[in-house]
């Protein structure tokens, strides 16, 4: 934690007795004792700032919020000391009482970063204390550090949005809401009577955020956010502190026959009103031309201004067959939910194959059996499963070479050419996917994937990170490579922090166990390191890191001998 006083030398220039004697009271009476409570060491003063080292980076943030808050309820005067202060997380180089290293130069470069009584943070901070602090911290996007090579996403808080407006802040995800457009799309409800309709009612949803995530002025909350709130009765308010936005589309769809009827509504996040409704009463054949109509609609209410290829994405369809893309959305739901499920894996397959008969030319469906056959590779459904990388492989060309600009078919050949090892075509087809769907959360991901198993870990943190904005209530898997990331660039204590956020969140995990064994191996911290082990295979007993780490595409072997050789500093095998 890195304090330096707002305007000191102004504050000196004009009285400096009294500037001194204030910030002697300042640090006897609020910033010293706080520290300590906190347990903190106060490393150094250099002039006006300080140098605070802690164990714990929710001691450190604690320690930050107790000392500005402390602040605003002393009496005010031309000699009040107002501070500024910067959190990082990180590895520290020690020297006898003193430290230094990238750890100490980030906290440096945030200090100045953070509104005058406010704190700046490190994005690596903020997914580390996530909801445990009881405050959120604000996004404040991404900047670039004197002397750093990437951009660094940082979050801000100031005691005045502490309990100040909902819109500043998110009550259960820490997202703060972007000064763009910004839309979460809700569930559309399934009002036809039939549970078997649902796929249909989630295929349309589906299909409007994947039109409105093609236009870069909008900030679009990814699908499996949105529909973490399927089937629940909430506040619309509540939806957009915690996902982060100022809008949401709600709405419903009634099928009958031939005819669909559907509705929606545009909702202020912060206020509750109502900014746009509309009902849709067509026949199943305009679905759709429904489906761009709502689309372009939001999108002028947003006030947001399409680029002439914006447009054309925007309304461009893969399909005019309906049930072509009736027989894909079936597909695509059951393969979602086709983890080790041998029957929704086949019924998947049988979906995208019925879709394929219909419009041989419908790229989607093609993609929809790479990605069955790569969920294969994965979890062992069929005998198949050692050369479904390949047949998956198949799929997603034949799926790029019908639906070129299809962001689904080239996030499915960007992640099976990546654990394939064609790490340069991965590349390709990620940002493909990225220019024609920049909020494509899991295109963002399978770039980042793509850098972390390639051998360039740090370069993709920033897009992982992306992604997690982008779908911030689904992050379990994104942490894990994030971690990944850090641990195969060296940044072990960083790794520890978010390996332990992603087994908090999934508590199941056993390859997350095993990387956190190894960050903490190299750390030094090998009684915790044992600990983790020893819960890694009380989940898992027949774990082996030779098994699971050799199905992993890392392009560099001193990436994997960099991790065994943690456990190996921990005594684990």
């Amino acid at each position: 934690m890195v304090a330096d006083v707002v305007g000191y030398s102004r504050m000196m220039g004009a009285d400096d007795s009294g500037t001194l004697a204030a910030l002697k009271h300042h640090r006897e009476t609020l910033f010293d004792p706080v520290v300590a409570a906190h347990n903190g060491r106060i490393v150094k003063l250099i002039g006006d700032g300080t140098l605070v080292e802690f164990a714990s980076v929710i001691d450190a943030v604690n320690c930050a919020l107790a000392i500005q808050r402390g602040v605003p309820r002393q009496a005010k005067s031309d000699n009040t000391i107002t501070l500024r202060i910067g959190v990082n997380l990180g590895d520290v180089i020690i020297d006898g009482d003193d430290i230094y290293g990238d750890g100490v130069n980030v906290a440096a470069r945030l200090e100045p970063l953070a509104e005058p009584g406010g704190i700046c943070i490190a994005s690596i901070v903020n997914e580390s204390v996530a909801n445990r602090v009881g405050v959120q911290f604000v996004d404040g996007g991404e900047v670039r550090l004197k002397n750093f090579d990437r951009p660094i996403r940082i979050w801000k808080w100031h005691p005045e949005t502490d309990d100040g407006p909902a819109a500043a802040r998110s009550a259960a995800t820490g997202v703060g809401r972007p000064d763009k457009p910004s839309i979460a799309v809700l569930p559309f409800a399934n009002m036809s009577g039939e549970p078997e309709q649902e796929y249909f009612s989630d295929g349309i949803t589906d299909d409007i955020i994947t039109d409105l995530s093609k236009v870069a002025g909008l900030l679009v909350i990814a699908r499996n956010s949105s529909f973490a709130y399927k089937g629940k009765n909430v506040d619309i308010r509540t939806v957009g502190r915690d996902l982060g936005v100022r809008t949401v589309l709600e709405g419903s769809v009634r099928r009958a026959g031939d005819r669909v009827r559907i509705t929606a509504q545009l909702i202020d996040a912060v206020t509750g009103g109502h900014l746009w409704a509309e009902r849709y009463d067509r026949d199943l054949t305009d679905i759709f031309a429904v489906q761009d109509e709502v689309t372009l609609q939001i999108i002028s209410a947003l006030k947001v201004t399409l680029s002439a290829a914006e447009k054309a994405r925007v309304v461009e369809s893969e399909t005019s067959n309906v049930e072509a893309h009736d027989a894909f959305l079936r597909g695509r739901e059951l393969i979602l939910a086709a983890t080790k499920d041998r029957g929704s894996y086949e019924l998947a397959i049988k979906s995208f194959n019925k879709a394929i008969a219909l419009d041989p030319d419908y790229g989607a469906p093609y993609a929809g059996l790479a990605m069955a056959h790569n969920v294969d590779y994965h979890n062992h459904i069929t005998d198949d499963g050692n050369n479904a990388l390949d047949i998956a492989a198949g799929f997603a060309a034949e799926a790029i070479a019908r639906s070129p600009n299809d962001p689904f078919a080239l996030f499915v050949a960007a992640i099976v050419a990546t654990f394939r090892g064609r790490f340069e075509d991965a590349a390709t087809w990620a940002d493909a996917a990225v220019v024609i769907s920049p909020n494509y959360a899991p295109a963002h991901m399978a770039r980042g994937t793509t850098d972390v198993y390639s051998g360039n870990p740090l370069s993709a943190i920033p897009q992982i990170e992306l992604a997690i904005r982008l779908d911030p209530l689904h992050n379990q898997q994104y942490l894990h490579f994030v971690g990944t990331a850090y641990l195969t660039a060296g940044r072990y204590e960083a790794a520890a922090a978010v390996f332990k956020e992603r087994i908090r969140v999934v508590p199941g995990s056993d390859l997350s166990r095993a990387f956190l064994a190894s960050a903490l191996g190299h750390a030094g911290q090998i009684a915790e390191a044992r600990e983790i082990w020893r819960e890694m295979m009380t989940i898992n007993p027949k774990y082996s890191f030779d098994e699971h780490v050799g199905r992993l595409p890392f392009k560099n072997q001193a990436d994997v001998d960099r991790i065994r050789e943690g456990l190996t500093k921990a005594g684990l095998t």
